[in-house]
């Protein structure tokens, strides 16, 4: 009967996706599957940049949050205090070598690649039509979706955002061959600009949008302007839709977890390094500001900015990247943090929080829309950065 439906339907992709899953002992995606797929190489910085390492007592995780870390498969946990690492640790094979997917966490990437294209006059606006772009959306109803409503999720698009159906729009993506057929195909079906509703497909335009408008592919792109320049000490790695194709631009960036760290620190250091500004300012200024539209369902948005989570707390905003299985890229401006968590598992219930976790200072309070663990690593962040 599923073959019959594959057939009808022409979901080809789905005996890709059984032999990169079940026949090698995967359920689903895995943050090591880089050797699955075709990738494109992005050189590190020729002058790497090592994290100055704190001065203080070593540091340890207590025996009841070790035991949390664990039991969602944690494989790396780094925190940075005004620029400098006071906790380290790595579980399972993971190494500071080790390079894994950040999954979703590579939207946030892809949009401060976008401000950078506006500043140097490859788009001349994020409240540009998309459709200026790419000339297959040059026309109604899609020429209504501007990239402001990309980088805000609000799109009206009607992408299946599943990561466990392996029918889904994103199972597609992930494991099929023809991205930007798949993501140019898809429909629109509600009045773009008005609500958000979270979808990868959203991600993968812009990647386009990045790709017409430069001329370069989003790899070389992501080499020329940030990774060559932020003191990247290893390679990064960029799954594509096929040889030769596009960049999985919605997910599958493969870096270490240190390097990670440094996209948080540029973020930290409001889109400088080393006195040399990357990002442009107007840009770090909208990023991460909540998008003035509506949750699906009801609400104003309080989570969300320019492809960029955030967290409004007393303190400051917390600005993070988050990919599933929880790959985590924090940044506390109001208490000099950088977060980088890498792993297998993320809270399913996203206002869960453990036992003993749950007496959080007024600061950092859990808030619907953010997974429960975030909290946790951040408050684990906080007492570590305490004994400083």
């Amino acid at each position: 009967m599923q073959n019959i439906y594959i057939a009808l339907t022409g979901k080809w992709y789905f005996y890709s996706a059984l032999s990169k899953t079940y026949f090698i002992g995967q359920s689903g995606p895995g943050i090591y599957d880089l050797k699955l797929f075709p990738y494109q190489t992005i050189t590190h910085d020729k002058t790497p940049y090592n994290i100055p390492e704190s001065t203080s007592d070593e540091k340890e995780l207590s025996a009841e949050e070790n035991a949390y870390f664990e039991s969602l498969e944690t494989t790396s946990f780094l925190v940075l205090l005004r620029d400098s690492v006071i906790f380290e640790k790595y579980w399972e094979e993971h190494t500071p070598e080790t390079v894994s997917n950040t999954f979703s966490a590579a939207k946030s990437i892809v949009s401060l690649l976008i401000g950078i294209a506006v500043e140097e006059g490859y788009i001349g606006s994020i409240d540009e039509s998309v459709g200026e772009y790419i000339e297959e959306w040059n026309k109604a109803p899609y020429s209504k979706i501007t990239i402001r409503d990309l980088l805000t999720m609000s799109t009206g698009l009607g992408w299946h955002e599943s990561g466990g159906n392996p029918f889904s729009d994103n199972a597609e993506a992930y494991y099929g061959t023809d991205l930007e057929k798949l993501v140019l195909k898809q429909e629109v079906v509600e009045e773009p600009g008005k609500e958000f509703e979270y979808i990868s497909s959203a991600t993968q335009v812009l990647t386009i949008v990045l790709e017409r408008a430069t001329g370069l592919g989003l790899s070389v792109y992501f080499q020329d302007k940030i990774w060559s320049k932020i003191g990247s000490g290893s390679d990064a790695y960029w799954s594509l839709d096929k040889e030769g194709g596009i960049e999985k631009g919605y997910c599958c960036l493969y870096a270490t977890t240190r390097d990670f760290a440094k996209i948080g620190l540029l973020i930290a250091n409001d889109g400088v390094w080393k006195g040399e500004r990357i990002v442009p300012e107007w840009y770090m200024k909208e990023a991460f500001v909540p998008a003035d539209i509506k949750v699906k369902g009801g609400g104003d948005n309080h989570r969300y900015g320019l492809h960029w989570w955030v967290v409004p707390t007393e303190e400051d905003t917390v600005r993070y990247a988050r990919g599933i299985q929880g790959q985590y890229i924090v940044v506390v401006p109001g208490r000099d943090l950088v977060v980088v968590r890498t792993g297998h598992k993320r809270a399913s219930d996203y206002r869960e929080v453990p036992p003993g976790f749950d007496d959080f200072p007024e600061s950092i309070k859990p808030q619907i829309g953010h997974p429960g663990d975030l909290f946790v690593y951040l408050k684990v962040a906080m007492r570590l950065a305490d004994q400083e």
